[in-house]
């Protein structure tokens, strides 16, 4: 997590690439993986730095960016078939929530991960529509409630609570967070299997 003073800004271009990857995510798949990656990296790096350090979480935060951006770009079906494996992911949580309480078996999570993978290859363009539609519009959620200063949003990230990766699994009080997400979602894929996704004739 960035210092306090960085979080405005950071929640807004998670606003902005999230539109960007809800709306026009397969015309501009590679800047959205780009997008994706940089999110990815500067997690990963910034976590591995001490919260008093703000030079070195920043730094670590754009280094780690960087690389995540062009291993994503640069590894185009790698980039595609783990986005496969993510929707094949979901669904296991997902559906399994809907069994029984509980994490679902990991042999049933990693047997998704694999069809989806292999989907993602078969039906590429959908797959890509898809992914980035409701993965842009969980990233314009979770930005415009930081940018809201939304009290729970912020507890949620210091506590590590599973909310904010997880857009099944709300913060309590935040009921409202699923729908907005699956509506934001559907309105996404449309748009781009209408208008901004259709193949050039």
């Amino acid at each position: 997590m960035l210092p306090h003073s960085y979080e405005l800004p950071v929640a807004v271009l998670l606003v902005l690439g999230g539109a960007l990857s809800c709306f026009a995510g397969y015309r501009l798949f590679k800047i959205v993986l780009a997008i994706y990656g940089f999110i990815l990296g500067a997690m990963l790096a910034s976590s591995m730095m001490g919260v008093s350090n703000t030079t070195g979480m920043v730094v670590a935060s754009l280094l780690g960016g960087v690389a995540g951006a062009l291993i994503l770009v640069f590894a185009y079906f790698v980039g595609i078939a783990l986005v496969g494996a993510g929707l094949g992911a979901l669904v296991a949580h997902v559906g399994w929530g809907y069994l029984r309480p509980g994490d679902p078996p990991t042999a049933v999570v990693v047997v998704l991960a694999i069809f989806g993978s292999i989907g993602a290859m078969l039906l590429q363009r959908y797959v890509i529509v898809v992914a980035t539609a409701f993965g842009g519009a969980w990233t314009m959620i979770v930005g415009g409630l930081a940018a809201a200063g939304d009290r729970g949003a912020a507890r949620a990230a210091a506590a590590g609570d599973v909310w904010i990766l997880y857009p099944m699994t709300p913060a309590p009080g935040q009921r409202w967070v699923p729908v907005a997400w699956i509506v934001l979602g559907l309105i996404g894929t449309g748009v781009q299997l209408g208008i901004t996704g259709r193949r050039r004739k």
